[in-house]
């Protein structure tokens, strides 16, 4: 299965485009997400024209809509770097980009949490990076994170799972039938992040009175807030005994033990969630238990592999 296309901060894939000429190369980002994306580098600073190395630059102003100023010459670059990225967001979209890795703190590139400072020169409040702030106006629902927010492994997984689901939207060619077909598939995955979500979901797709463009209109926006929330191990715990309890009819009891202790032991921090999750698809191929089979949560072969927290 051909990787996706992901854009990220050319810095956290090596390439010496800081201010000092370094890079902030992420070896664990790019290592483990690089199995599933192809990684389109981006770097605002040096794309919209300046050098390396260059004078270090930082946010000033009104935190909603800050000034990019450069440290010490006091140069304003936030005009320019806007029309630059006017441009580049249609190259990106063009490229058909599925999600974005910033550079957490970059005054260009930071998702959240930039520094931003006052007339007097101290910090006052945090805001978003000008490119960044770019890309979350012109992308909507697109699948965004900062480095340090892929240090997690579960965080990893989440990012992982939302870039999947927003590429698998963007190419599903929806008629009348697919979007249940969709959703049923992505039930298991949407209730690891938010039953609540997934009950809105269900109501949506079997209301009579909408048309299916209305729905297809109001399903995708609730369907990414929805995995933008943490899948937790006590959710993943649901998920994993309504999974059981649709195969209990099945099993004996050594079975049904043998499932029951796994999802007990990954709630309790003794096993990662490959433990669990593997053990249920085991037994839902071993008793074709095909509406498990086609679930996204547990097709891992269908997704060209996923990282197990």
């Amino acid at each position: 299965m051909a990787k996706i296309k992901v854009g990220i901060s050319a810095c956290l894939v090596g390439k010496k485009v800081r201010y000092d000429g370094s890079h902030h190369w992420d070896t664990y980002i790019t290592t483990v997400l690089g199995r599933f994306f192809d990684w389109v580098p981006v770097c605002p600073e040096v794309e919209y024209g300046l050098t390396v190395p260059r004078e270090p630059m930082r946010l000033e102003g009104d935190p909603e809509c800050p000034h990019l100023v450069t440290v010490y010459t006091r140069i304003e670059h936030t005009e320019g770097m806007k029309r630059w990225a006017a441009e580049r967001i249609n190259e990106l979209a063009e490229e058909d980009i599925c999600g974005f890795v910033f550079k957490s703190g970059s005054p260009s590139s930071g998702l959240r949490n930039v520094k931003v400072y006052g007339p007097s020169g101290r910090y006052v409040k945090a805001g978003i990076g000008v490119f960044a702030r770019v890309i979350v106006d012109n992308f909507r629902f697109l699948p965004l994170e900062e480095d340090i927010g892929l240090h997690d492994p579960e965080s990893v997984e989440g990012f992982i799972r939302r870039v999947q689901v927003y590429h698998r939207w963007k190419s599903l060619q929806v008629e009348r039938g697919e979007l249940k077909e969709f959703h049923d598939k992505h039930r298991l995955l949407i209730m690891a992040h938010s039953p609540h979500h997934l009950h809105k979901l269900d109501e949506l797709v079997n209301e009579p009175g909408l048309h299916i463009d209305e729905k297809l209109n109001l399903y995708f926006p609730i369907l990414m807030e929805g995995l933008s929330l943490k899948a937790t191990r006590r959710k993943h715990g649901k998920v994993l005994l309504s999974a059981f309890n649709r195969l209990k009819i099945f099993l004996n009891e050594a079975q049904a033990k043998d499932i029951l202790l796994c999802i007990e032991g990954y709630r309790k921090k003794l096993y990662p969630l490959i433990v669990p999750r593997a053990v249920v698809a085991h037994y839902a191929r071993i008793f074709g238990v095909n509406d498990l089979l086609t679930q996204v949560y547990f097709n891992v072969s269908a997704e060209g592999g996923v990282y197990e927290s």
